[in-house]
């Protein structure tokens, strides 16, 4: 496996992120700030920390911490302090002061109550961008509502685009809005930190979980604000609520075949198919589910590697349906290196992906794992460090 670095020092050495977030989206997007060089410091409460550090996906553990808590905060610091205490908030506060970037994902008005808002942190550092994450926003009547990935896909409309016409709602079986919130919560800093560069000053960057998921969906949603008809998933194999036939997965005599965009009348010579001759290419969309009833039926006769070879020589978009057993042992896949390897402060071994950004031909990649609770508390939170810091 390639574990390269670049040559020239990375875009973000020498900025100072305080990631104050927990579960995903918040410290996702510290994660990739870390990635590109930057210096990461968890802010966790003493005890039990970031509650991510608890929350275990497949029941898979590395010593008392969660394998998502690593996977999400490989390549940080930890340092615990009780936001309730005055002397541990001071100590904070002395941390912002010296720091370029502070993130954080709770509740509109917990950190107005802790007195960590923005206002107050550019008082204390005029040139900290501020990032932050919620659910829904900071007004309205979801301002409340638990910021959670399936709670907002649900709220968004974005479960009704999966599975054909006479399936329930399908949610994503990941948390994509998480991942997005956290994307744009990236570009959003990385473009205050551009600013701040010409104006000395920081800036507040607000991302939430409903608004990704509605940029998410920009292509159907502008579809469906500029039209009075409501989008009905294809009875047959559905892909895009507004995709025409072909486009979907169909069934193979042994697995799954994808069809993106072809024209109807190339399909009709490459599968031998007169009936589809009798559909207009303007008619793709209008009867896209007597077209891909027919083309179901015909492709569940033969296999994957049969229409590959058919297929793919002609150009025609398509592509076997992998799984993850499939995929890790596919040339395409390893050939991209997407996996790194991580160690623990007790030297145990992490597999997890890397950051999919390559810079100057380089993968970016890292051997540090995610740190103990509260590691490097003694480092970051000690007057000396602190005084040291702000010269």
């Amino acid at each position: 496996m390639k574990t390269a670095v670049a040559a020239q020092p990375l875009p973000l050495a020498g900025i100072v992120v305080l990631d104050f977030a927990q579960f995903l989206a918040g410290p996702a997007a510290a994660l990739r700030l870390a990635d590109l060089g930057a210096d990461a410091i968890k802010i966790e409460r003493p005890g039990t920390g970031d509650l991510c550090r608890a929350l275990a996906v497949n029941d898979q553990w590395i010593g008392n911490d969660s394998l998502l808590f690593h996977a999400i905060n490989r390549n940080k610091k930890s340092v615990v302090a009780d936001l309730k205490s005055p002397p541990d908030l001071e100590k904070v506060k002395r941390l912002i002061s010296t720091a370029d970037v502070m993130i954080h994902n709770f509740r509109p008005g917990v950190m107005e109550r802790i007195g960590l808002e923005y206002a107050a942190a550019s008082n204390i550092n005029p040139r900290i961008v501020y990032g932050a994450v919620t659910g829904y926003g900071d007004k309205g009547p979801w301002r409340n509502k638990p910021g959670q990935d399936l709670l907002a896909q649900a709220l968004s409309g974005l479960t009704w685009l999966s599975g054909n016409a006479d399936d329930n709602p399908i949610p994503i079986g990941f948390p994509l809005l998480d991942m997005a919130a956290a994307g744009n919560l990236v570009q959003g800093i990385l473009a205050a930190l551009l600013r701040r560069g010409v104006t000395g000053r920081g800036g507040l960057v607000e991302v939430d979980l409903m608004s990704s998921a509605v940029d998410l969906q920009f292509e159907p949603l502008t579809a469906y604000f500029n039209d009075d008809k409501t989008p009905q998933r294809s009875a047959v194999a559905n892909a895009n609520i507004y995709g025409a036939a072909p486009y979907g997965i169909y069934r193979t005599s042994d697995g799954f075949l994808a069809l993106a965009m072809t024209p109807l009348n190339r399909l009709a010579e490459l599968l031998n198919m007169d009936a589809l001759n009798r559909f207009a290419q303007s008619e793709a969309f209008a009867r896209r589910d007597e077209i891909k009833s027919l083309l179901a039926d015909a492709i569940q006769k033969r296999s994957t590697k049969e229409w590959l070879s058919l297929l793919e020589p002609a150009d025609v978009w398509c592509a076997e349906v992998l799984d993850w057993n499939a995929l890790k042992s596919h040339e395409g896949f390893t050939a991209l290196e997407p996996l790194q390897d991580t160690q623990t402060q007790t030297g145990l071994a992490v597999t997890t992906t890397r950051c999919p950004i390559r810079l100057d031909g380089e993968f970016l990649t890292a051997k540090r794992g995610a740190p103990h609770l509260g590691a490097d508390t003694k480092e970051f939170m000690g007057s000396k460090k602190q005084e040291k810091r702000g010269n």
